[in-house]
């Protein structure tokens, strides 16, 4: 694997869970099996120059101030609808603690949008990269809307969100990605041919503790890195305590980490082919992910998505990841 490294576009809006994702990611890119082609910051769990910050300020964490990092392109369909997440991850996206981070070297006025990276990017190289989009899928639909077809030059598309028979938890059946812009979520699933989901169905169960949190600060308590993993746990427990995330036990749901898993861990997650739909109109149902489970011949599916997890054994792959991360003392 590690001669073969998988080419990666984050498609990010940090956010907690996000922030986790992108250690993750950038621990397993230090190892050889990935490549972070670029990141692409999306509008979402706080505003777009929020998000573009927030992954410019990881990327300078984890030592990879030299990855593009692309503007999140404005016009969430759904914005005046659903807010933004900010209660949660906090007004920064990642727990009030970015003033902790070093300092973003990349301008946000000065950054090429989203989309425009995401088409030059696919188009140099078709075939080769998989999107992880892990906020709303605002860029992808933006990219497929000013190039068609651009979004099949990727190899595959690995979502974090929707949920199908679990409930929602931004609206009683809507997931927060797919809701805070549905018309954009739906162009991408109508749109796609090569989808993987990872719905609330299995990312609910992915529930990150302070005493995961003390495993991994453990390999070097002064490392930034490790400062920033327990302080940041620590601010989202507290949140989703309150906003009964977790059924009362004392953790934070990492939703995103579930996307790396089907790329690294794959066995660490079941799935079904499916045709996906994304409700647009209703007024109780808006953003809502939809499944055809009835026995019938489904030629039609457009996604893979994953309903059964060993969250057990993920949370325990990404622990001794972000450990090497701190272990090989690569934040600078």
């Amino acid at each position: 694997m590690a001669n073969h490294p998988i080419k990666i576009i984050l498609d990010t809006d940090p956010g907690g869970d996000d922030s986790f994702a992108f250690l993750w990611l950038q621990s397993l890119a230090k190892q050889g099996f990935a490549e972070i082609v670029a990141v692409t910051a999306v509008d979402g769990n706080v505003h777009a120059k929020d998000t573009f910050v927030g992954s410019c300020k990881l990327l300078q964490l984890g030592g990879f101030s030299d990855i593009e990092v692309g503007r999140g392109v404005i016009g969430g369909s759904n914005s005046e609808d659903v807010e933004d997440a900010g209660a949660i991850h906090g007004a920064d996206g990642m727990g009030n603690l970015s003033h902790t981070l070093p300092e973003a070297q990349q301008s946000y006025e000065a950054a090429r949008f989203s989309d425009e990276i995401l088409i030059e990017k696919l188009q140099s190289t078709p075939g080769e990269i998989t999107i992880v989009a892990i906020g709303p899928l605002t860029n992808l639909a933006a990219a497929e809307q000013k190039s068609p077809g651009v979004l099949n030059l990727a190899k595959e598309i690995v979502i974090m969100g929707g949920a199908f028979l679990h409930y929602g938890n931004i609206t009683p059946e809507a997931e927060f990605n797919i809701a805070y812009d549905p018309e954009a979520a739906k162009l991408v699933f109508d749109t796609c041919k090569h989808l993987v989901v990872m719905p609330l169905d299995v990312t609910h169960q992915l529930i990150f503790t302070p005493e995961m949190a003390a495993q991994i600060s453990a390999v070097n308590p002064a490392s930034p890195i490790a400062q920033f993993v327990t302080a940041l746990c620590q601010f989202m427990v507290g949140t989703a305590m309150a906003y009964r995330e977790t059924g009362g036990q004392a953790g934070f749901l990492v939703h995103d980490a579930a996307t790396l898993a089907y790329l690294f861990y794959p066995e660490t997650l079941r799935f079904r082919h499916a045709q996906v739909e994304i409700e647009t109109q209703g007024i109780w149902t808006r953003g809502k992910t939809l499944l055809d489970r009835r026995h019938g011949v489904q030629s039609s599916a457009n996604a893979w998505v994953a309903l059964e997890v060993d969250a057990r054994n993920l949370l325990a792959v990404m622990i001794e990841d972000l450990k090497l991360l701190i272990q090989n003392g690569i934040e600078r």
